[in-house]
């Protein structure tokens, strides 16, 4: 299986950290924080990866090459402009292939491994669920008994940024700017959508506050 993360973002809510120096490479325990995510892909047995850039993107491409030393293959998939989820994916497809893949948040930091996601069958996507945050109390989705994500119920669980992906998800779209949260939720309805509730280590790297909070965190950890 391959695996996307999405890193094209212009990082906005990360200024003035970001104004020199993208997102995706702003430190956090003691390394660039996309580097968390290319060593946990790895360690999961998943070596080829898919990177979308646009801000910066020079910086990122030079910092992180070929990807040979983290034990995986990256393919680059520039934007001129950032094409959002939905479109930033739709551009990667062909680099992607045919069968699910692996979509992961730049900007969010999880301690999941990747290799227990159950496979998709059927199903256009499957959704990995955290508690609702403090910064984002109302969540996002509902987790059934069944394990069935749907966009209206409670109780409600935050989209933690980790999903499994079906390409047939965006089947039909369009190549331009556009939001993957649509194509969910029409795939909730039609009821093609699994998840399950990660209950270990998560956490929203969206502010310098929280970026700070997380590097202290894993420095503790690290002893």
């Amino acid at each position: 299986m391959k695996a996307m993360i999405l890193a094209a973002g212009l990082g906005t809510r990360m200024r003035p950290l970001t104004d020199h120096c993208p997102k995706p490479l702003l430190p956090v325990g003691g390394k660039p924080l996309i580097v968390h995510h290319l060593e946990r892909l790895a360690a999961a047995g998943i070596t080829e990866v898919v990177i979308n850039v646009s801000y910066r993107a020079e910086q990122i491409i030079a910092a992180l090459g070929d990807g040979s030393d983290f034990g995986i293959a990256i393919a680059w998939s520039r934007e001129e402009i950032p094409l959002e989820t939905g479109g930033g994916v739709l551009q990667a497809l062909p680099q992607l292939g045919e069968v699910p893949f692996l979509l992961v948040n730049g900007d969010i930091w999880c301690d999941l491994d990747p290799a227990r996601l159950p496979p998709l069958g059927d199903d256009l996507a499957h959704l990995v669920l955290v508690d609702n945050p403090d910064h984002h109390p109302a969540g996002d989705f509902h987790l059934d008994d069944g394990g069935r994500v749907h966009a209206e119920g409670e109780p409600r669980l935050t989209f933690a940024g980790i999903s499994l992906i079906a390409p047939a998800l965006l089947a039909g779209q369009a190549a331009g700017a556009f939001a993957l949260a649509p194509l969910l939720r029409r795939a909730m309805t039609a009821g093609l959508v699994g998840g399950h509730h990660h209950r270990g280590g998560w956490i929203d790297v969206g502010t310098p506050a929280r970026l700070d909070a997380l590097d202290r965190r894993l420095r503790a950890e690290r002893g």
